[in-house]
């Protein structure tokens, strides 16, 4: 019997798609119902999209995200009921002065971007995933209901500037997951007596991801992954700062009973391990040994 597809497959998005247009992709190409992702993408936006097959979707929760890297074009003068380029216009409102996007050292723009950075409190757009009274944001926007947002809680790390005119503002931004960068290029705007929002956004990176590594969609023909035609990549990678416990026989037998079994490494949670492949995550007890909470061992795709 063939060993089941099991693995992480890292998706060069195009605008236009879906996350879950992508998903269905990998189903096919992997023959494999059990797909999922680590983090959604708008259909507007491009870049990686982390997508695991088989065995893998059940370490999702484990699978290091953060940060986020994003490459984005803010546009200038004008604010969308999106905060997007798909969106409708809501407002207009004068340029800012091209220097305050070219100018590093420019005090306007220094004051947004420290507004912007660090720990911050911000409005989700109207036209989200989140929840109003049990219902997506984005459901009660299109049928033209007023949907006010509470602000939440989000992380910016970083801003780098890497290019403006007066229209238009490239940048890079790192951030904690949940940060729409939407919104950013919205509150900046109005951060520096103008109105913005984003032209264009592509997903660079996700904790140790990197869209360098991803494959286009071209590439997800039927069956291709199946076949061997699109390796998958091993999750322990993804897995962050955990110890990795090579299992032996005795412990093999012991992690397929549900029972811990001895700890030789560090740590507080574990990979553990048969030769390289990743057949449950686990927790130290009390006792020092590994408690698993996730078994991958005789699970079918």
């Amino acid at each position: 019997m063939p060993i089941p597809l099991a693995g992480l497959l890292y998706v060069d998005k195009p605008a236009g798609r879906s996350s879950h247009d992508i998903v269905g992709l990998v189903r096919r190409a992997a023959r494999s119902r059990r797909v999922g992702h680590a983090g959604t993408l708008d259909p507007f936006a491009t870049g990686l999209l982390v997508v695991a097959v088989g065995q893998a979707t059940r370490l999702l929760p484990y699978v290091v995200g953060e940060p986020k890297v994003y490459d984005a074009i803010f546009r200038f003068g004008t604010e969308t009921d999106t905060d997007d380029a798909t969106g409708a216009v809501t407002r207009e409102a004068a340029l800012p002065a091209e220097s305050v996007l070219t100018d590093p050292g420019q005090p306007v723009r220094l004051a947004a971007e420290a507004r912007l950075t660090g720990p911050i409190a911000q409005v989700p757009p109207a036209y989200s995933a989140k929840h109003v009274d049990g219902q997506r944001a984005y459901d009660l926007a299109r049928k033209g209901r007023e949907v006010v947002l509470p602000p939440v809680s989000v992380h910016v790390d970083a801003w780098q500037w890497l290019g403006a005119d007066q229209r238009d503002l490239h940048v890079r931004i790192t951030c904690g997951g949940g940060t729409y960068i939407r919104s950013l290029a919205r509150d900046l705007g109005r951060a520096l007596g103008s109105a913005a929002h984003c032209h264009a956004l592509r997903r660079v990176a996700s904790g140790p991801a990197n869209v360098s590594d991803a494959v286009t969609i071209e590439a997800l023909v039927p069956g291709g992954i199946a076949d061997g035609g699109v390796p998958l990549r091993s999750p322990l990678a993804s897995l962050g700062d955990v110890a990795h416990e090579v299992l032996d026989d005795e412990q093999l037998r012991d992690l397929r009973h549900g029972r811990a079994v001895r700890a030789t490494q560090d740590g507080q949670r574990a990979a553990l391990l048969r030769g390289d492949e990743v057949v449950a995550m686990a927790e130290r007890t009390a006792a020092g040994r590994w408690q698993p909470r996730v078994v991958l061992l005789g699970e079918s795709a």
